[in-house]
């Protein structure tokens, strides 16, 4: 049993390599969190939720990381699988651009989004790097993952890490659970298993993640950003802010050479004389008439 103090970070460790895709942790949020949950729609494979959104905090991936030719005795491969949540970002771009100060850090450093400010503007969904956040239609307002801050307050750990059959979705402070992933990636590497990694542990990923991960492939099997994307632009363009600089200096050099040339007094072009093949000249009109005869042949007098 963790002891929950106010002032201290909490999280999630998810490990993929013990999950099961039994799905326990996304009918526990449900049934804590009162989520009435879409109308389920089975996908290519066994995943009927899609995604995170407004209606499922909780969303276990099934990854198809099984090659279509025969493996050989010792070759076979695993199907990936990975209860993703909000990661709960020390750099969360959601709170830096909510407009009404509706998304908060509490107490236990996680970030919620308060339902009572909420204006329901969607700009944390245009922000959030990891696709968690969703529009309640009936309420008009944003929802995620809480990491159960209701829970926290009243001393109890997250409905999903208690119902999970397989610890898979450990919880605590965000301290102690790095130090668990780092002394488990090491057990599974003195075990041969190489490809574990972890994911969030450290100040890489967005500063780092409160809800952090061990992945058995790549960050993008998962469709998540690896460390190298996963940075807010802020801190992350100078190399792009330097270029845009650059090409408005050169931007407004080459307008004022413009408007320069333009107030410049244009030289009158000499007349231009035929040209070789003009041909010949037109007639020159006739300045006199012929008088007309007379009515006997002589001329008009």
């Amino acid at each position: 049993m963790v002891d929950i103090k106010p002032g201290t970070a909490y999280g999630f460790f998810t490990d993929t390599s013990v999950c099961i895709g039994c799905k326990a942790c996304e009918v526990a949020c449900k049934e804590w969190n009162l989520l009435a949950g879409n109308e389920p729609v089975f996908r290519d494979g066994f995943d009927n939720t899609g995604s995170l959104d407004a209606q499922n905090w909780r969303h276990v991936k099934f990854i198809d990381n099984v090659p279509d030719e025969t493996m050989g005795t010792g070759q076979g491969k695993a199907w990936l699988m990975m209860s993703d949540v909000c990661k709960h970002c020390k750099e969360a771009s959601c709170l830096e651009v909510c407009p009404t100060g509706a998304i908060i850090r509490t107490e236990f450093d996680t970030v919620y989004i308060q339902p009572d400010v909420c204006n329901g503007c969607r700009d944390c969904i245009a922000a959030c790097p990891y696709d968690v956040i969703g529009i309640d239609d009936n309420r008009g307002v944003v929802q995620k993952c809480t990491l159960c801050y209701d829970r926290l307050q009243g001393g109890l750990e997250p409905a999903c890490a208690k119902a999970c059959p397989t610890e898979s979705i450990m919880f605590g402070t965000v301290e102690e659970l790095r130090a668990t992933a780092r002394r488990r990636v090491s057990d599974l590497h003195d075990q041969g298993i190489t490809e574990a990694r972890l994911y969030g542990e450290d100040d890489k990923v967005y500063g780092g993640l409160n809800a952090f991960f061990l992945l058995m492939d790549e960050p993008e099997k998962y469709k998540l950003p690896n460390a190298e994307n996963a940075v807010l632009p802020r801190r992350n363009n100078l190399g792009g802010y330097l270029g845009a600089l650059g090409t408005a200096i050169l931007a407004v050099f080459g307008g004022l050479v413009a408007l320069r040339r333009r107030r410049e007094p244009t030289a009158a072009a000499p007349p231009k004389g035929p040209g070789p093949d003009a041909g010949p000249p037109p007639p020159a009109p006739e300045n006199e008439t012929k008088p007309e005869a007379g009515p006997e042949g002589g001329e008009e007098r």
